[in-house]
Parts: C-alpha cells; structure tokens; sequence
C-alpha cells in the first residue's frame, strides 16, 4: 500500500519539483522546489526497498542529501539575503537618501522606449571594474521563453533606472538600431546610440 502511494507520489513529486527550480522565481519557490524534490527522492527510495532495486535507494539516499543542502541554500541563506535586499528597497523608498534596487532583482526588469512602449525586459548588466557604474545593459526582446529572442545592449546613458522598471531614453526605432548580440560575443564596451531628438538615419 505505501510502496503503491509511494510509486504514485515519486514521479508527480520530481516532475513539479523540476519546474519549480526550473522556473528561477526566487528564493522562497526554489526552496519549497527542492523540499518538494525531497519528497519525491523519499519515495523513489520507498519503490526501491520495497522492490528490491538498491541501486535506486542509494541514488535517491544521496539526492535526498543534496536536496537538504538545497532547502538549506534557498529556504536559509539565500532567502535572508533576498528578504534583506527587498527590506533595504523598501525603506529606501521613505528615506532621504536615494532609492534603492538590489543588483539581482534587476534580471528580468520590463523595459519601456522613450514612448512608453514595452521593449522587452533586463538581462544583465556590464559594469566597469575601476568605478562600478553600469557600462551598458543587455535588454532582451521578442521571442518567447528565450526562444527566438534578440538580445541588445543599450548604453547606460541611455536608461532611466527605477524600481520596477527600465525607461529607455531610445524610440522604439532607435532601439531596433542598435546592432543584436550574436551568441556569447556580448561587446566590451558600451555601443553608440542616436540621443533622444536626433535623426536615426
């Protein structure tokens, strides 16, 4: 009867468990993902006592294991550290001193042209060694799920940054100017760009 459950819970429990870590939705969801992993790691190693399979007890014992350390990372240290950063924001907000954003929060940001329209959304960001202020930013557009996708990199003279968003200083034509980034051959410095006003031809 249990190993029965068991074989039912193990397979739905790993699948869910994929997506959720897959899916990259931040501390708390990784972590219930890797308790949720932990789960379906118990009951594959049910199925394998009760049918006699030890090799898939022992591959489940070590991943049970893992996924402790997991839970341990994302539901523990990571979380306080995203729970930190958004505390930080936050109060910022209601300060004196300038807002502020956390530096991971910024992947995955909708970015908006001069006009207001939705471009894409934030990749990552280059910053330069010596000073650390952002050289450019890397805005992803089109396509769905990262498939089909055009990757540019607009100049950080050219973005507004705000909480919740990027503002481009860039039309819509402008920014379908700026050459796209094949592959890993990201450019070592910021491209040129027309400013606001400025003829694109």
């Amino acid at each position: 009867m249990i190993a029965d459950l068991a074989g039912g819970v193990a397979p739905a429990a790993t699948m869910i468990a994929a997506m959720m870590t897959a899916a990259n939705l931040g501390a708390r969801i990784t972590g219930w993902g890797f308790v949720v992993f932990t789960i379906g790691s118990v009951g594959w190693s049910i199925v394998g006592l009760s049918s006699g399979q030890t090799n898939l007890v022992a591959t489940n014992a070590f991943l049970t294991l893992v996924n402790g350390v997991g839970i341990w990372r994302w539901l523990g240290r990571q979380r306080v550290y995203e729970d930190g950063g958004k505390a930080a924001q936050t109060a910022s907000r209601r300060s004196g001193w300038p807002t502020l954003f956390t530096a991971t929060g910024f992947a995955g940001m909708r970015v908006l042209s001069r006009e207001g329209r939705h471009i894409g959304k934030s990749v990552e960001a280059l910053l330069e060694c010596g000073t650390g202020t952002v050289s450019y930013v890397v805005v992803s557009s089109g396509g769905v799920g990262g498939v089909k996708e055009t990757l540019r990199a607009v100049p950080a003279d050219a973005v507004q940054f705000d909480c919740e968003e990027l503002r481009l200083s860039l039309s819509m034509q402008d920014f379908d100017l700026l050459d796209s980034i094949v592959d890993d051959k990201w450019p070592a410095s910021p491209p040129r760009h027309h400013t606001p006003g400025q003829s694109s031809a």
